[in-house]
Parts: structure tokens; sequence; C-alpha cells
């Protein structure tokens, strides 16, 4: 393969052929190894009444817990032009699970500066991203309608990664931190209501290679865990009340996973 990547795109628009240009593979995990135990826990801040409420809601509930059903009844319905329903459901429900502590903002279709091939110019967009102040970004997530969509959500938020790695280390260095070699970020991508949960260890050396679209000769592992639904079909996600409760349990999990990666690399 040539050393110069042809065609530099922003973070936005990459696709699985530019995670092959910059060497980078996504390989699936089971939960027990991505995790390191089989999640089993779900959140104390989840209604129990949540867990098994029908879709749309028609049982006597609090209001939180009816707003949030019927969040997740539009994300499930979501017709062409209508994604942004998948974007607030996957607010609510983060928001709800405890992802959003003080000091951490939730924010929307978040741009991050992405520098390639010397181009400050070029951005990659978040659907959703949870920001510690306003100088440490700790999780990017993506969304995806797979009936009504034609984007790349893995290849997207592989490049949000790599442009959080970029902002973090400028947001260390103008706080008179040192620059880290390597961040590993967090990240969600969403099919419909179903999340599939990410890893993504992004080194000083694919940043550079990225910023001079340059192919690294160093493969970059990316790992994914993907909630799986018993009956296997894509569409199928948290509108089922038994593999939402399976869905809980793994964002649980996520959460402290996701805090252990924060801890290398928040500035206090």
């Amino acid at each position: 393969m040539s050393n110069m990547i042809r065609s530099a795109k922003s973070g936005s628009d990459w696709t699985s052929n530019d995670l092959a240009a910059y060497n980078i593979r996504v390989r699936r995990q089971s939960a027990e190894d991505f995790f390191g135990y089989k999640p089993d826990t779900i959140p104390d801040t989840v209604d129990p009444a949540f867990l098994t409420a029908r879709v749309p809601p028609t049982e006597d509930l609090s209001d939180a817990t009816y707003r949030l059903l019927q969040y997740l009844d539009l994300a499930n319905n979501a017709n062409s032009g209508q994604e942004s329903a998948i974007h607030d459901f996957a607010k609510e429900l983060l928001r709800l699970l405890g992802f959003e502590e003080r000091g951490t903002l939730l924010r929307s279709r978040y741009a991050i500066p992405f520098m390639i091939s010397g181009d400050t110019g070029r951005v990659a967009q978040t659907d959703l991203c949870l920001v510690h102040g306003s100088s440490t970004i700790l999780l990017v997530i993506q969304e995806d309608e797979p009936l009504i969509s034609s984007k790349n959500p893995e290849a997207q938020v592989v490049a949000e990664a790599i442009t959080t790695f970029q902002y973090n280390n400028a947001a260390r260095d103008r706080s008179g931190f040192d620059e880290l070699e390597s961040m590993t970020i967090p990240a969600i991508t969403m099919i419909g209501t179903r999340p599939v949960f990410y890893k993504i260890r992004v080194t000083q050396q694919l940043s550079n290679a990225v910023a001079m679209a340059q192919y690294p000769t160093t493969e970059t592992e990316v790992y994914k865990c993907i909630v799986a639904p018993g009956s296997r079909r894509l569409s199928e996600g948290m509108e089922n009340p038994e593999f939402r409760q399976d869905i809980l349990k793994h964002y649980e999990a996520f959460k402290k996973l996701a805090k252990e990666c924060w801890a290398e690399f928040i500035i206090a």
C-alpha cells in the first residue's frame, strides 16, 4: 500500500475503507473478554417498572419512566428524516444511567477539530459526547438506523476517538500537563436502540499518521462488544423488555469500564 492516503476526509465521512487505509482492525469480543466479567447488575437508578413496561407505554407509570418509554418508542419507529429520535433517546438513557455527573455534560452535535494532512479546518461531528468541563472529551456516541441510513457509524466513531485524542492532548498542553502517548477512548454506536460498545486505544503514532495522511506500519486493534438479541434480528432493541434488561446490564458494566479509561487522561 502507498504510504500516502490519496483521499483524506473529515472524520464524519469515514468508511471501512478509511479504517483499512490507516491499518485499523476492529475485533469483536465476548462480554466476558471485553469487560472482564459477564454483566449482571442493573443500575440502581432505573425504575423497576421500566424493566418490564411495554412500548408504547400503557401502564400507570411515573412521569419520568413514561417519558423515557416515549423516547424509546419514537426511536424504535424512527423514519427517514427522524433519526434525531435515536439521539434523543440515547441522551435521556445515558443521563438516567448516571453517565452525566457533576462536572460533566452530554453535548449534542459536538464538532471536534480534526487535523489531517496539516489541515485543521476539518471536523469529526459527534452525534453525542460526554465532556468534562471544557477541556476533556470522555465518551463519544454515534448513532445509526440500519433501515434508513447508509452511514458507517463504526468507522465514524473510530475517527471521532482519534480526534478526541488530539483534542484532549491539546487541552492538556494548554493546561500545563504533559501530552500522553496513548489514550483508550470509550465509545458507543447505536443501531437503532441497541448499543455496541468500543474500547479504542489511540496512540500518538496513529494520530500522527492520520494528521499526515500516511499509512501507519503498526496495526491498531479496536475492540467491540455487541449486545446480541435472542432473535438475532438486527433491528431488535430495547423495545423488547427481556432484551432491555440485558442491555441495561451491559451499560452498567460499560460505565465502570469507561471511568477506568478516563482515569488515564482526565484533567482534574
